[in-house]
């Protein structure tokens, strides 16, 4: 064979491989934990998403990997500290009309099965097109329901509550699932923060004087319970103390100086109704 055909093949064969090598591993496409892979081809999404794990794929398709594990989204007043570098919270009125500021953190999930449907429709940043809306949406839509002072103070738990139940009812079958509403700071202005903070002052010493009122209450039906024991003991005692009982009781307190060893000279009357003479010789 001609030695210049055979480098011919030979360096053929060679860029053969090497086509091949790099076609392979364009093929290659590893989907980490807690993500799934969307696979784009010629601008077309395929419906299935590939699962964690190693997946050989068309090398002229694209893919584009999005996170499945819970995330947050915050709304912070405090710069540098939500999703959006600057004061971020949100205004709603409340039932009375006054303005308050709600800043709060959303956690949510991709739903793994709908990630392609979800970057096709909306795109991967469907954090600040679905969540974003639905957090002010949900939260105007129930503030607006109760006073301040229930946003405030009593009834926070119940609001939040149901902000969470309408941010989900909003992102059902938008492939995005919201897990857990927190309520970070509700800001009122400063006239009427001051308002209720007095109001729950004089209502928390109005039910501290209700308890101590009602303390010495029962301290006074302990007392008039006591007494009554005590009169009807001394009744029952009365009605037992006979002539002939008082002086047998006592001829015995006599008896007993008597038997005292002490120096003691008794003088008894006669009758037993005159106080003894009790004399002591020391």
């Amino acid at each position: 064979m001609d030695p210049k055909k055979a480098s011919i093949r030979l360096a053929l064969f060679s860029i053969i491989v090497v086509i091949l090598v790099i076609l392979l591993i364009a093929s290659i496409t590893v989907v980490p934990a807690g993500h799934v892979a969307v696979v784009v081809l010629f601008g077309k999404v395929r419906p299935q998403a590939l699962q964690p794990g190693i997946h050989l794929i068309n090398p002229l398709a694209n893919t584009v990997k999005m996170d499945t594990r819970l995330r947050e989204y915050t709304m912070s007043i405090a710069r540098e500290e939500g999703v959006r570098k600057s004061d971020d919270a949100i205004d709603a009125l409340t039932s009375e009309g006054l303005t308050v500021r709600l800043d709060l953190t959303a956690w949510f999930k991709l739903d793994p099965t709908k990630a392609s449907t979800v970057y096709n429709e909306i795109g991967s940043d469907y954090d600040q097109k679905i969540i974003r809306p639905t957090l002010r949406t949900a939260i105007r839509d129930i503030v607006v329901k109760f006073t301040a002072e229930n946003i405030y103070s009593i009834k926070r738990d119940s609001v939040v509550l149901a902000i969470e139940a309408r941010a989900k009812d909003l992102t059902e079958d938008k492939g995005v699932t919201i897990e857990r509403i927190l309520l970070r700071n509700v800001i009122l202005p400063q006239k009427i923060s001051d308002a209720i903070d007095a109001k729950l002052a004089a209502e928390q010493e109005a039910k501290k004087m209700e308890f101590v009122l009602q303390k010495e209450h029962l301290e006074k039906e302990r007392k008039i319970i006591e007494a009554e024991g005590i009169r009807q003991a001394n009744q029952i005692i009365a009605q037992g103390l006979t002539s002939s009982y008082i002086q047998w009781y006592r001829i015995e307190m006599l008896k007993q100086l008597v038997n005292s060893p002490n120096n003691t000279i008794i003088m008894i009357p006669e009758d037993l109704k005159s106080a003894p003479m009790i004399l002591n010789t020391n």
